[in-house]
């Protein structure tokens, strides 16, 4: 692909409104297309596109590409794959950003190999290198022990981003963006997965990844029941609770309350860690909390190298006498 022009997010939607990812991907394109002196644009996939189109231009899009196919409707990777391909032949980008969501971790390496070009993922961080003008992604590495810089050479520049590791960006409703269609072609050979059924989960509560509060519960509380204490803890402060990988192993709660690599990215004010030793893995997922409070029986556990307070001693004991000590200050 020849030398591109623009920086290209690729929006996601859930019913017919954009995710807040997509808001996070924008905010972060618009900073490195003012370092580039370069567009901000974005593509949207599926069908019913028109107030997300919308939505893209007052959060900073100055283009928005519109791939309209119902084979994009169901998240099909293949088809998400194919039409990407034929909207970067058109818009030809110099950098694409796509989150780092279930879909994008299968569709960012898939498109990097169809154009013939390297991939940078997991992103929590992009700046642009004043003298190249080429992007330097930080991403995590060794287990999230680390930080590694990385460059890009080839066009377009793809990039994974985390969730959460930018701020959302600021809508302004008197943006208006062009919209540009591309008649994309998806062959139905493409596809070799069908959506057999769907089983929406009630969500009760602040979402994790969106709750300002989360008290979280690890290996050490020892089974299920605890985790009620934690949740009554979390009600009070007007969050919600969370787990290491090993409760959620266990089956203690369930996994979609799994932080860190291999589960939720969150960035909360607070975060009360009960029980959690703070193994690399876990922290990859909480770094970003403005604070973190720790509670382990082990004054050598990691987490009180990432706390900011620490409590030292069994939490059956620590646990109902901060519970009661938030009681009183709200009432």
């Amino acid at each position: 692909m020849p030398e591109g022009n623009g920086v290209l997010v690729v929006g996601e939607l859930s019913e017919a409104r954009l995710i807040a990812t997509t808001s996070e991907l924008l905010n972060a394109g618009g900073k490195l297309a003012n370092s580039l002196g370069q567009p901000l644009h974005a593509v949207l996939l599926g069908t019913n596109l028109s107030n997300a189109s919308e939505e893209a231009a007052s959060l900073g899009a100055g283009k928005v590409f519109l791939a309209e196919h119902p084979l994009l409707d169901e998240g099909h990777v293949e088809a998400h794959v194919t039409a990407l391909q034929q909207v970067c032949q058109q818009a030809q980008p110099s950098v694409l950003l796509i989150a780092r969501t279930q879909l994008g971790r299968e569709v960012g390496p898939r498109l990097a190999f169809r154009l013939g070009v390297g991939l940078a993922q997991d992103a929590v961080g992009v700046s642009v290198d004043p003298d190249t003008k080429k992007l330097l992604v930080t991403r995590p590495v060794y287990g999230g022990n680390a930080l590694a810089v990385v460059a890009l050479s080839c066009i377009p520049q793809i990039v994974t981003v985390r969730p959460k590791a930018f701020e959302v960006a600021a809508k302004d409703e008197s943006l208006r963006g062009e919209v540009v269609r591309v008649p994309v072609e998806i062959p139905t050979s493409v596809v070799r997965t069908r959506v057999v059924e769907r089983v929406s989960g009630e969500a009760a509560g602040v979402k994790l990844e969106e709750a300002r509060v989360v008290v979280a519960g690890g290996r050490g509380l020892g089974g299920p029941e605890p985790f009620q204490e934690l949740e009554k803890l979390a009600k009070l402060l007007g969050g919600t609770i969370g787990a290491s990988r090993p409760a959620c192993d266990a089956g203690w709660i369930d996994a979609r309350s799994q932080i860190g690599l291999t589960g939720k990215t969150i960035t909360p004010d607070l975060y009360v860690a009960v029980a959690i030793s703070g193994a690399c893995q876990h922290m990859a997922g909480c770094s970003g909390a403005k604070v973190i409070v720790a509670v382990n029986n082990d004054p050598k556990a990691d987490i009180f190298k990432e706390a900011r307070y620490g409590v030292v001693g069994d939490w059956r004991k620590i646990l109902p006498a901060f519970t009661e000590a938030v009681r009183e200050l709200v009432r």
